[in-house]
């Protein structure tokens, strides 16, 4: 079984919450907050603040958080994911993307009354605590999980545990 450990950006501005457009190996493409795998050996913080600035350009000088954390089981897949998202502090910089994995091909501040429209077609794990948090804005940490049933990415059952 593969293990991921992923953290997310929250990152607020003026315009709304910053999200990118991935796209993927198999050509979906989806919006997500910026973000990534953590490196084998990296602090989650600094593995997020690398991510960030490779995604965006921006750098991000302190997080909050974790605000959310989130486990999912696929099993069917081969991979289980534990992510937490924090919240952007102090951020400087200006928005350019140069994803070094070449999955990040956008980037947009997007109205947070609108995020859930632009993340309709993301994982329900992603979707489902961003929209909860963006809605409710909690200071304490909340924890999701979810469980991914079958081996066919076009045929999966997410269920929320």
């Amino acid at each position: 079984m593969r293990e991921w450990l992923v953290a997310g950006g929250l990152i607020l501005g003026p315009e709304g919450l910053l999200l990118v457009k991935n796209v993927r190996r198999n050509g979906r493409a989806d919006w997500t907050p910026p973000g990534g795998v953590i490196d084998e050996g990296e602090d989650l913080v600094t593995g997020l603040t690398r991510e960030v600035k490779e995604e965006t350009g921006l750098t991000v000088e302190s997080w909050l958080g974790p605000v959310y954390r989130l486990e999912t089981m696929a099993p069917g897949l081969g991979w289980h994911m534990r992510f937490e998202a924090h919240l952007a502090v102090e951020v400087s910089g200006e928005l350019a993307i140069d994803d070094p994995d070449g999955i990040v091909v956008d980037a947009a501040w997007v109205d947070v009354d609108v995020c859930g429209e632009r993340l309709a077609t993301t994982h329900p794990w992603v979707r489902e605590p961003l929209v909860e948090w963006l809605a409710e804005r909690w200071d304490d940490e909340r924890s999701f999980g979810y469980h991914v049933d079958g081996a066919n990415p076009a045929d999966l059952v997410v269920r929320r545990v």
